[in-house]
């Protein structure tokens, strides 16, 4: 290979220096990879072999900028492994991990490269710096003794060692888990589809033609599994199909994940115990705005007691209406509860979320999400058929800010497909930054598994749906007004118990009339949605709150069990998932599943130790909307004072510091426990 021919190595004019899609070619990675490290090696060279005298400028802004060239590959491989992968991209993760690994230990482990960081940091008058200068040294720093700087030879060789496994390890755990979702299909025959809506039956007959077979097929991405398991009337083939989701990577083949799921509970406990921690959550939530442990259980524990009178009686109204329809022996089990829910979320508020669907049309929802930018922010979004994407379903959008100057590029990408794993997620291709050469902006993406269109059909979303994309929505905003000096601080790059708070937050307009009126029109007729369908979705909008909350808290103390142990784990996988959410559970225990083993988030997604951060972020998003409830859902001086404070500081300050900066308070409990009716 080249470097004519491949489009990471050499000048390519895209607008706004976005990736060249179009010409990359999968072999085009592995030199490209190996390009990037070599040009970060001479970059750390010849900062290490600088006669000068250490200071922030030729050491601490000179790391902060090294590598370029790597993290870009990095940054597009690791997105494209997620939204467009196949066997031969997963086949060069396997290969490129260990060594990427290998690199980044060689650099946090060099001796003299260590020894300028620690003069700069020890010398340096640090109040001559501004806010975000400190803050970049103090996170190199301390990102160099959290990489094993100060350990001994022995010790780092050690560090060397469990970095590498993690890094194979994650990424297996993750491909098993896609592989077992995609190797799953339910065909369905012409008496098992009582009770499937129309929207449902398409999609399954799409899938079904996709496979290029007869009839319908329904499989466990979740526009297929969630619809199923709130409509099918065949009791038997909902369970069937949650026992297939809720025992992936369980079964007795090669995409079993539990052996991986102890060796990476216990390489994160080796990690940390190396570097002078009790427990890995100790070494993750230092750099979190709780902080320890003990502050993650008394949120957690706080929730418990608050919500659980409220979902025992959520569970007792579902059970009842099971029994009134199948019964008084009926025994309610969890894949009823989907099922019965809705029957009951139809008989208090006459909801039907098939209705709402019509009103829903993907790009008027796009329309409306976007105008709900451009109201609150001034911004507009105007495709550009120009930049190149990764796949046919990918659009890419340039985004101007309110006095027409360019902010970003967003990138959507909406349906499932093989090559993509499941869930939602926003990421960055390239983040923001500003140099000499000016103000450097930033390319976002947001990318989910939505409802496809069908045959005869545009995609039309469900509200959860709907509200999902607001939810990555946000996040892409806190891309997309990034405004600071270095990368390494910008959009997203925050405490990661705040970066719920941008995107949780968008998720209260889904239930705004203002906000729907704007864009939820009928499909086929144009007419604005019904004034009693939008306050059916105000009036259910805590149905079944604390049910949901429990399950929520389940995550978290589960996540919490494996990463606060103080010694390395032996047992049984299931028995201790079982033990560690007991507390959290309202319906019967089924022994066969298992949650860990699909874990994504805490197992190979950076949540370790952090899923509470969704609660937490919680509490500041309801205490922070209650200041938009208070001076107007659209007002502009809110809006711009949370874009100025929060989301174009990226992590330059303390959270709490920019979140009282924006709010004028600490947040308390208080205002979420009045949103969800807990509190009157």
């Amino acid at each position: 290979m080249t470097i004519e021919n491949n489009p990471f190595l050499m000048e390519h004019h895209t607008p706004h220096g976005t990736i060249p899609f179009h010409l990359l070619k999968t072999e085009h990675f592995e030199p490209a990879f190996q390009q990037g490290m070599e040009a970060h090696n001479g970059e750390i060279d010849a900062i290490i072999n600088n006669p000068d005298v250490p200071d922030f400028g030729n050491t601490i802004v000179a790391l902060e900028k090294s590598g370029a060239l790597l993290n870009q590959v990095t940054t597009v491989f690791g997105n494209l492994l997620s939204a467009e992968t196949s066997d031969e991209m997963q086949a060069i993760a396997e290969r490129v991990m260990p060594k990427l690994s290998e690199h980044s230990n060689n650099i946090t482990l060099n001796e003299a490269l260590f020894a300028r960081i620690k003069q700069v940091y020890e010398s340096i008058d640090k109040q001559a710096l501004n806010n975000e200068d400190r803050m970049l040294l103090q996170n190199t720093y301390d990102g160099f003794i959290r990489s094993g700087a100060n350990l001994t030879p022995e010790q780092k060789e050690r560090f060397r060692e469990i970095s590498s496994e993690m890094s194979v390890l994650t990424l297996r755990f993750s491909q098993n888990n896609l592989k077992e979702t995609n190797n799953f299909e339910l065909p369905l025959q012409e008496d098992q589809l009582e009770g499937l809506p129309e929207s449902a039956l398409n999609a399954y007959a799409q899938t079904a033609k996709e496979k290029g077979k007869e009839g319908h097929i329904v499989t466990l991405q979740a526009p297929s599994f969630v619809p199923f398991m709130k409509y099918s009337k065949c009791r038997e083939l909902r369970k069937q199909l949650y026992m297939a989701y809720n025992t992936q990577c369980t079964h007795d083949n090669e995409y079993n994940n539990m052996e991986i799921v102890k060796k990476l509970v216990n390489l994160r406990l080796e990690r940390a115990q190396l570097l002078g921690f009790p427990t890995a959550a100790d070494f993750v939530l230092t750099r979190r705005m709780a902080e320890k442990s003990d502050n993650v259980y008394q949120l957690l524990n706080q929730l418990l007691e608050a919500y659980t009178p409220t979902a025992h009686q959520e569970v007792e109204e579902v059970t009842a209406i099971a029994k009134e329809l199948e019964g008084e022996d009926f025994t309610l089990m969890p894949w009823d509860w989907a099922y019965y829910s809705e029957k009951l979320k139809e008989k208090k508020f006459n909801w039907n979320e098939e209705a709402l669907r019509p009103y829903f049309e993907l790009n008027r929802v796009i329309e409306g999400v976007f105008g709900l930018a451009t109201r609150l922010y001034g911004i507009t979004f105007q495709e550009n058929k120009d930049i190149p994407v990764y796949h046919a379903d990918v659009k890419a959008y340039e985004v101007f800010d309110r006095d027409g100057s360019f902010l970003a590029v967003l990138y959507t990408d909406f349906h499932p497909r093989a090559s993509k794993r499941s869930g939602a997620w926003m990421t960055s291709y390239k983040e923001q930054w500003i140099d000499e050469k000016g103000n450097s902006r930033p390319h976002v993406s947001v990318t989910m598994n939505f409802t496809k269109p069908s045959a005869d059909k545009p995609a039309l979303l469900t509200f959860s749906e709907v509200n999902t994309f607001l939810h990555e929505f946000g996040h892409a905003l806190h891309g997309m007004f990034a405004n600071t000096t270095y990368q390494s601080l910008s959009g997203t790059n925050v405490y990661w118990d705040f970066v719920e708070l941008p995107s949780q937050i968008m998720e209260n307009f889904a239930i705004e009339k203002e906000f729907l009126n704007t864009f939820a029109k009928h499909y086929e007729t144009g007419e604005d949605i019904p004034e009693e369908m939008i306050q059916r979705i105000v009036d259910a909008s805590n149905f079944n709150v604390a049910y949901a909350c429990l399950r929520q808290l389940s995550f978290g103390l589960l996540d919490m069990a494996w990463y606060t142990r103080t010694e390395p784990f032996e047992g049984d996988v299931r028995s201790y998932e079982k033990e560690a959410w007991k507390k959290t559970q309202t319906l019967p225990d089924i022994a066969e599943t298992c949650m860990t083993v699909q874990f994504s988030h805490i197992m190979a997604g950076g949540y370790s130790a952090g899923y509470y951060s969704y609660k937490w972020a919680e509490v500041l998003d309801a205490d922070a909307f209650s200041l938009f409830k208070e001076k107007g859902i659209f007002h502009s001086e809110t809006a711009n004072s949370f874009r100025e404070n929060v989301l174009s500081k990226g992590g330059t300050e303390h959270p709490m510091e920019l979140y009282k900066r924006f709010r004028g308070q600490e947040p308390s409990i208080d205002a979420l426990l009045k949103r969800n009716g807990i509190l009157n």
